[in-house]
C-alpha cells in the first residue's frame, strides 16, 4: 500500500449561538473546519482535521510512502520543514496528515483505532464545555441541562473577564449539574484563554474560591509562562491547566521542569503521535493529560491506549456539516463503535452543498489577541 494523494477540503461547524472567549466571539456561531483526506493507491482514504498550511511541501514526505509506518512518517514531516519551523498551524496541518494516516492504519488491519492502539475500554470520560461566553443565564441553563441529560456531571466555563459574572455563571452550573447528580459536587473548571497577568490570575482565582471549588484553572497566562504559570499555580487552590496551544515536546518540557503544570493538555488539531508522546512524557511525571478541541475522533481513540488519560472535553452534541461519527455520548463518557478506522465518514456531497459567503475572522474574534489582554485595570463591559 502507498500514498497516492490527498484532497484539501474545508466544511463548517454551525453551533447555532454565538461561541468564544474572553478574547472575542463568533457572533454568528459559523466556524470553518478545515480537513484533509489522504488517499491511497488501494482505495483506503483516511481523514484528519486541521488546516492545510504549507501542505504541498509537506505531502512531499509523505507520497509513495507507505502509510502504516505512521510515526516513522510522522518525524519525516518534522524533518521535512524544520527549517521553516513546524510550530503554530504548520504543527496542524502534520498533525491532520497524522491522523488520516492513523485512520488509514486501522482501516487496513479492520480495526477501530482505539483497539490498534491497544486500549481495552471502549468508554472515554468527557466533561462538557460550551465555549459560552457570549450565552446568556437563561441559554447557559439550557445548554448544561442537555449536557447533563448525557450524565456529565464536570464543566468548563469560559471567562476571565468579570470576577462577578464569571462566579454567577459557574454557581449556575454547578446547579445544573447538582441537581443531574442527585445533590453530588460537580467538577468545575474556568479558561481564561491567557487573558491575565500572573497577578491578575491568583487575585480572579482566589476570588471565586472563596464561594466556589474550582478543578482547574485553564491557561491563566501565557502559554510560554512557566515562572507565571507556576505562581498561580502556587497562589490558588486549583489545579493549573494548560498545553493545548504547545506544539512539540520541546515546548512542554520548561513547562513540567519548573512545576507549571498540573492537568497537561493537547489539542486535537495537532494529531494522534504527537499527543501519544506528550502522554507518554506527562505520565513519566505522574500528571494527567486531557485532550481538548471539536470533535476530537483521532484523540478519543488514543486516549483508551494511555494509562493517565483523565477526561477529554465535549464540546458540542452536533458535529461539523458532513460529519458522520461513530461514537456516542453516555453516562458521562464519549463511547467508542466498532467501525475500522477513527470512526469518522466524510458526506462529501453536504460538505460541496454549504453555500453563502465566506467565514472570516473577525477583529475581535477568539483567534485575535486583544491588546489590552493582561492590561485591564477595570473589568470590561460584558453584554
Amino acid at each position: 500500500m502507498r500514498i497516492s494523494g490527498y484532497r484539501a477540503l474545508t466544511t463548517v461547524h454551525d453551533w447555532g449561538r454565538p461561541v468564544g472567549d474572553a478574547n472575542g466571539l463568533y457572533a454568528d456561531g459559523v466556524v470553518k473546519v478545515p480537513l484533509v483526506v489522504v488517499e491511497t493507491d488501494e482505495g483506503i482514504t483516511g481523514v484528519g482535521m486541521g488546516p492545510h498550511v504549507e501542505i504541498d511541501s509537506i505531502f512531499t514526505a509523505l507520497e509513495g510512502e507507505d502509510p502504516r509506518g505512521v510515526t516513522a512518517l510522522y518525524d519525516r514531516m518534522l524533518r521535512h520543514t524544520f527549517k521553516a519551523g513546524h510550530a503554530g498551524t504548520v504543527f496542524g496541518t502534520i498533525g491532520a496528515l497524522d491522523t488520516a494516516l492513523w485512520d488509514i492504519k486501522a482501516k487496513a488491519a479492520g480495526e477501530p483505532l482505539w483497539r490498534l492502539l491497544g486500549g481495552r475500554d471502549r468508554r472515554v470520560p468527557a466533561y462538557a464545555s460550551g465555549l459560552d461566553i457570549g450565552v446568556d443565564d437563561a441559554g447557559l441553563v439550557s445548554l448544561y441541562k442537555e449536557y447533563a441529560a448525557r450524565g456529565l456531571r464536570a464543566a468548563k466555563l469560559k471567562g476571565g473577564l468579570d470576577v462577578d459574572r464569571d462566579r454567577e455563571r459557574l454557581t449556575l452550573v454547578r446547579d445544573v449539574l447538582a441537581d443531574a447528580g442527585n445533590g453530588a459536587r460537580p467538577g468545575l473548571m474556568l479558561d481564561a484563554n491567557e487573558a491575565w497577568s500572573r497577578k491578575q490570575a491568583v487575585r480572579h482565582v482566589a476570588e471565586l474560591e472563596r464561594t466556589l471549588d474550582l478543578t482547574w484553572i485553564e491557561e491563566p497566562v501565557r502559554r510560554w509562562d512557566a515562572d507565571g504559570l507556576a505562581a498561580v499555580g502556587r497562589g490558588v487552590r486549583a489545579a493549573v491547566a494548560t498545553g493545548e496551544n504547545l506544539t512539540g515536546l520541546e515546548q512542554f518540557r520548561p513547562l513540567i521542569a519548573a512545576g507549571a503544570v498540573d492537568v497537561v493538555q493537547t489539542a486535537a488539531v495537532w494529531g494522534v503521535t504527537h499527543f501519544l508522546r506528550v502522554a507518554a512524557l506527562a505520565h513519566a511525571y505522574d500528571l494527567p493529560v486531557s485532550p481538548i478541541g471539536t470533535t476530537p475522533f483521532g484523540l478519543l481513540h488514543a486516549a483508551t491506549a494511555v494509562p493517565n488519560h483523565l477526561a477529554t472535553e465535549l464540546q458540542d452534541l452536533r458535529p461539523p456539516t458532513g460529519f458522520v461519527l461513530d461514537v456516542s455520548v453516555e453516562d458521562g463518557a464519549f463511547i467508542l463503535g466498532d467501525t475500522p478506522g477513527a470512526g469518522l465518514t466524510l458526506d462529501e456531497d453536504a460538505i460541496k452543498a454549504i453555500t453563502g459567503g465566506p467565514v472570516t475572522r473577525a477583529y475581535d474574534s477568539p483567534a485575535v489577541r486583544p491588546g489590552q489582554a493582561g492590561l485591564r485595570l477595570l473589568a470590561p463591559r460584558v453584554h
